[in-house]
C-alpha cells in the first residue's frame, strides 16, 4: 500500500474560501482512493512545525491544501532535513488566492491538481534557499524585493480580504508613492556589486506571481538555475503604460528591464527590507541565494 499523504489544511487561505471548500475536496479525493491524513493549521506558521514533526515521524508525501503560503510552510518544515536522503513529494489542492506555482503547469487549478494526484503524476522541482541575517528559508515559487514586495506587504496588511482585487488596490497605492532604490547584489561571484536603483528585483523558480502575473516568463523549475529579473527606475507614466505587460511576460523587453539565469546571488544590504516569498511577506536582511537542483518531487 502506498504511504498516505500528510495533508496540511490552511482554512484561512483564500480569505477563508479554503475552510469552506477543503472538506468536500478532500472527501472526493478519499472516495477516489487517494490515502491521506489531514491536519488543520490554526495560525500563520503552524504548517512549518506540523510538517517538520510529520517528516521526522517518517512521512515523505505531503499535500498542501490552501495557497502558495501553505506549500511555502510545508517546504520550510521539511527542509533542510529533506535535502539529504529520499526526495520528498509535494502535492497541491489549490484553494487559496494566488496558487501561482501551479500556473506553470496548468491554469485549471484544483481540477488539474486533483487529476495529477489521481494519476500519480509527478516531476522533480528545484528548491531555492535564501540565507539571511536571521536564518534560512526555502521556496519553490519566487522571492522579490522592491515595488513587488511593497505591493504584497501593503496588500497583506490592508487589502487581504479582497483577493486579487486587493492586489490591484495595493499596486496602485504603491504606484502613487513610487519608491525606486538600490538593493546591492552580485551574480555568480562577479567582482562588483550592482548598486543601481531599481523598481523591483525578483528571484524566480517558476513563472507566475500574484496569481496571473507572469513575472519571469523564462523561469523553469527544473533547470537548476535562479531566474533573476530586474526592472530599473522606470517612472510612473512608464510603469502605468507597461503594467499590462506584467501579465504577459513582455515587460522583460522594456529597455529598463533585464533577466539572466544564475546559480548564486550574494547581497550587500545594510538593513532588512520588505520581501515577498511564495505568498508570504517578511522583513529580511538577505545575504545569499542558491539553488538545490531537483530537491523536491512535485505532483503536477
Amino acid at each position: 500500500m502506498r504511504q498516505p499523504f500528510f495533508a496540511i489544511v490552511n482554512p484561512a487561505a483564500g480569505g477563508g474560501r479554503c475552510g469552506k471548500l477543503a472538506g468536500p475536496a478532500l472527501d472526493r479525493l478519499r472516495a477516489a482512493g487517494v490515502p491521506f491524513e489531514a491536519h488543520t493549521t490554526q495560525r500563520s506558521g503552524d504548517g512549518i512545525s506540523i510538517a517538520r514533526e510529520a517528516y521526522r515521524a517518517g512521512f515523505k508525501r505531503f499535500l498542501a491544501v490552501g495557497g502558495d503560503g501553505t506549500s511555502y510552510e510545508i517546504v520550510n518544515g521539511i527542509f533542510p532535513e529533506a535535502s539529504t536522503g529520499e526526495r520528498c513529494q509535494l502535492a497541491f489542492l489549490p484553494l487559496g488566492t494566488g496558487n501561482s506555482f501551479l500556473r506553470d503547469f496548468s491554469p485549471r487549478g484544483a481540477g488539474h491538481a486533483a487529476e495529477a494526484l489521481l494519476a500519480g503524476r509527478s516531476r522533480p522541482s528545484d528548491v531555492l534557499r535564501m540565507i539571511h541575517k536571521q536564518g534560512v528559508l526555502y521556496f519553490i515559487n519566487l522571492l522579490s524585493v522592491g515595488f513587488a514586495a511593497d505591493v504584497a506587504f501593503l496588500r497583506h496588511e490592508r487589502f487581504q480580504r479582497y483577493g486579487e482585487l486587493g492586489y490591484l488596490i495595493a499596486l496602485f497605492t504603491c504606484l502613487a508613492r513610487l519608491d525606486r532604490r538600490p538593493f546591492p547584489l552580485r551574480v555568480d561571484g562577479q567582482p562588483e556589486y550592482d548598486r543601481r536603483a531599481c523598481l523591483f528585483l525578483t528571484f524566480n523558480n517558476s513563472k507566475f506571481t500574484g496569481g496571473k502575473m507572469m513575472i519571469a516568463p523564462d523561469a523553469d523549475p527544473t533547470d537548476g538555475l535562479i531566474e533573476y529579473v530586474r526592472w530599473g527606475p522606470i517612472g510612473r507614466l512608464g510603469l502605468i503604460a507597461n503594467l499590462h505587460t506584467l501579465y504577459t511576460g513582455t515587460h522583460i523587453k522594456h529597455p529598463l528591464a533585464s533577466r539572466q539565469s544564475a546559480r548564486q546571488i550574494e547581497f550587500d544590504l545594510d538593513a532588512p527590507v520588505n520581501v515577498m516569498v511564495d505568498g508570504e511577506v517578511l522583513k529580511l536582511q538577505c545575504q545569499k541565494l542558491e539553488v538545490l537542483p531537483g530537491a523536491l518531487e512535485v505532483v503536477v
